[in-house]
């Protein structure tokens, strides 16, 4: 049920049932004797290990355990890729403190004694091929004293414990809710309220995989830049101040709604901030765009060239339009300019595509009061002050030029409107 509500989310099942020990041939002489229930029966150093990997963006080989042959190595194991969301599942998962350790929420489904017995029943013969004496007398010989004492007392460790299981409709709907919540909330959200990152769905992960492809064509990197930036100004729009309204519908009815801000003006970062200036006068009619020209040099270049803004800027909330962030020089130049010509902090809304943590420090310690919004954060600068793993340069890839063709005409001649 989990699963199927967070189907735009990539989702993989581990189950702990994979890691059992294979059986030696003394013990596969008394298999009926020996105890699946009991925490050694698994391996459990082995799903330490695959968690981990998979934690760390590494693809594992599951084993598929054959419990005919009670051999782990009949089948051929399943090649799990690291995903946004991973689920492990087995009725002991609570007992290593290690495993517990590896875990952002723990869940215990308590079910009635007498449905889990009917379940194992059904499971035992349909797919284990075992006859219904053999599977209750190991339910009363190991399952039941198992569960006394390795799996009840585990309950206590648990941060949710759910009634009836996958008919608790209410239960997994919150725990959903609280698995999005997470998902589109950054490590860097914590840290700064000020922050807010797009939750991320197939389809803006689809598009920044297109235009961080080095082999993107132009026209196609436009495309999706453009609909990925349009995402992001819709966003921003939403922090903006808003008053209530109503109006009358054609029915006759009353409709009790908001009015937009009206007090609003953009401001570009030459060059690459004007490929956001569509997106935006889409949203807003009319609205006026206001220009910044910063020369970036490596880490520390963050020269003022040239600035045309509204007149009465200080009046306006302001949406400051730059791709990328990536040291935060320029964004500090460009925000201490804004506030230079009397716009409160509170009023400015920075937006771009993707942000390297490097340059959110540096303009959420210097400006706490300002908004950044962005549809991702990257993992950070390289030697040469470049955001990894990034999309190029972005003005570049957007307007189509090289880099010989753009540095001089734009320290040269420029032509603004």
């Amino acid at each position: 049920m989990i699963i199927h509500q967070l189907h735009d989310q990539r989702v993989v099942l581990v189950n702990q049932d994979s890691f059992y020990h294979n059986l030696t041939s003394e013990e596969l002489m008394q298999v009926h004797e020996y105890n699946f229930d009991h925490p050694d029966a698994f391996d459990t150093e082995e799903l330490l290990s695959s968690m981990d990997k998979l934690r760390h963006g590494e693809p594992v080989d599951i084993p598929k355990y054959d419990f005919k042959s009670y051999k782990n190595n009949v089948f051929p194991p399943r090649r799990v890729n690291p995903s946004d969301v991973i689920i492990l599942e087995g009725i002991l998962v609570f007992h290593d403190p290690r495993v517990r350790e590896l875990m952002n929420m723990k869940i215990f489904v308590d079910t009635d004694a007498d449905v889990r017995l009917a379940r194992r029943i059904r499971r035992d013969t349909v797919e284990k091929a075992r006859d219904i004496a053999a599977v209750l007398d190991q339910y009363s010989k190991f399952v039941k004293p198992a569960f006394d004492d390795f799996i009840l007392p585990t309950k206590k460790y648990a941060d949710i414990i759910i009634p009836r299981g996958g008919d608790n409709h209410v239960a997994i709907d919150l725990i959903v809710q609280h698995i999005r919540t997470k998902l589109g909330q950054h490590d860097l959200c914590k840290i700064y309220p000020n922050l807010y990152v797009i939750q991320s769905t197939f389809q803006i992960r689809g598009m920044h995989t297109l235009i961080r492809d080095a082999k993107t064509t132009k026209h196609d990197f436009v495309f999706y830049a453009d609909r990925l930036i349009r995402l992001v100004v819709e966003h921003g729009l939403g922090h903006l101040p808003f008053t209530e309204k109503q109006v009358t519908t054609p029915t006759g009815s009353v409709y009790s709604g908001v009015d937009f801000c009206k007090r609003l003006c953009g401001v570009s970062v030459i060059r690459s901030g004007e490929s956001m200036e569509n997106a935006l006068r889409a949203c807003c009619k009319g609205i006026k765009i206001g220009k910044i020209l910063i020369h970036r040099e490596g880490d520390n270049g963050q020269q003022l060239i040239y600035e045309k803004l509204p007149s009465d800027i200080s009046n306006r909330h302001v949406l400051l339009l730059d791709p990328i962030l990536g040291t935060g020089n320029s964004a500090v130049q460009a925000i201490s300019l804004l506030i230079s010509k009397g716009v409160p902090e509170p009023n400015i809304i920075f937006l771009n595509l993707i942000s390297a943590p490097q340059g959110v420090h540096v303009v959420c310690k210097r400006f706490p009061r300002i908004k950044i919004v962005t549809s991702e954060i990257e993992i950070g600068l390289n030697q040469d002050f470049r955001v990894v793993p990034g999309m190029g340069e972005f003005g570049d890839r957007y307007f189509g030029t090289d880099d010989e063709e753009q540095v001089r005409p734009l320290h040269n001649s420029c032509s603004f409107k």
